[in-house]
């Protein structure tokens, strides 16, 4: 199962929102940097409003959601990637991850220290990506160094790591990510080789107050990250009230709606940044509905139908005949898999089928 992790600064709601994701109390969420030391582990179900409707036609009451993994990384502080605070331990714990959420504060409260004294989402994200960028320029340096020799003797293999390396050292030295380095699609294969920390997909989760979650377009804090986020990184900020989550874990779901829609908030922004995260780790949902159970199957975007089935068992895959297949949109403007054949919208499709997004697919196999 892949893994997002939180990070951020110490005491910029990292734990108390990876509580509300996980829906538990496994993190320590308190006023001091440094209460994460070790990360806490938390699966986490998708939320996905397809069910229900694929439930009523499948006249079953059972649904299984999509789920990922979620893991609350402990704050790091200016210097991590040299090893103040819990640098390497942080580093390290980022490393095995595949996709990373920034929890930025973008509220003021005096009751909530600050490690930096004030509030500056911008500068708080710097802080973070510095580090990063740091330690992933000295590992393309001693890489490089490493390879030298087989440079020198010809080495084709590592004469084609370097050029790649060689692209990234300045890039990375001029305080950009690895994400953003330009590289031609086989030179892409040997950097995703080399595990670098700034080359994992982000997503930045712009924190604010629970009085502020309901008017956060016009928070010039939250502006500035999204800002910050298309124009360096080119990605997404999801704006959350880690509090409010916190205080949502307790409430039964017709609570938890009539609670959000007091503070003029339609949605919950957890639902939003899991979804999100789901779809920034490359992942994507089909459907089996019958009679016993809908559920949610996780593939990589661009998976083939015998890939698909591989998910639900090897067998699947490896005596993979076809697939019958349905989009969540035609099967709900039928009403049923029976209207949608009549017109011609459920398929057969073969090996080479790419599945879609939503797709309901029913899998023919011999073994």
């Amino acid at each position: 199962m892949l893994r997002a992790g939180i990070v951020g600064l110490p005491n910029v709601g990292k734990s108390t929102l990876f509580n509300a994701v996980t829906r538990t109390r496994k993190a320590e969420a308190a006023n001091y940097p440094f209460c994460t030391i070790d990360p806490n582990i938390g699966v986490v179900t998708v939320p996905d409003d397809r069910l229900e409707p694929l439930s009523k036609i499948s006249k079953t009451s059972v649904t299984i959601p999509a789920a990922i993994e979620f893991v609350d990384i402990a704050g790091l502080v200016r210097g991590a990637s040299q090893g103040e605070g819990l640098g390497n331990k942080f580093l390290s714990h980022i490393r095995e991850v595949d996709a990373i959420v920034q929890v930025v504060r973008c509220f003021e409260d005096p009751d909530i220290h600050h490690v930096a004294g004030a509030i500056d989402p911008i500068r708080d994200i710097e802080v973070i990506n510095t580090e990063l960028i740091l330690a992933d320029l000295d590992s393309v340096r001693k890489r490089r160094e490493r390879i030298a020799k087989d440079v020198k003797r010809g080495d084709k293999a590592c004469i084609a790591e370097d050029v790649v390396l060689a692209k990234l050292e300045p890039h990375l030295d001029s305080g950009k990510i690895a994400l953003t380095c330009e590289l031609t699609p086989e030179e892409k294969a040997i950097d995703k080789s080399l595990w670098l920390l700034t080359d994992k997909p982000t997503i930045f989760a712009a924190n604010v107050r629970e009085g502020d979650l309901a008017a956060a377009d016009s928070n010039p804090f939250v502006q500035k990250v999204r800002h910050y986020a298309e124009t360096h990184i080119g990605c997404e900020t999801v704006v959350i009230s880690a509090q409010i989550e916190s205080d949502l874990v307790d409430l039964a779901p017709d609570e938890a709606k009539q609670f959000l829609a007091e503070l003029g908030v339609k949605e919950s922004g957890i639902g939003q940044l899991i979804r999100a995260t789901y779809h920034l780790l490359g992942l994507r949902t089909y459907f089996t509905a019958g009679e016993k159970e809908v559920r949610a199957w996780t593939i990589h975007a661009g998976d083939t139908a015998p890939q698909a089935a591989g998910v639900i068992h090897t067998d699947f895959e490896r005596g993979f005949i076809k697939a019958e297949t349905v989009a969540y949109e035609d099967l709900m403007r039928c009403g049923s898999v029976a209207a949608a054949r009549e017109k011609g919208l459920y398929r057969m499709e073969g090996k080479e089928y790419v599945v879609k997004d939503g797709d309901v697919l029913l899998f023919k196999f011999n073994v």
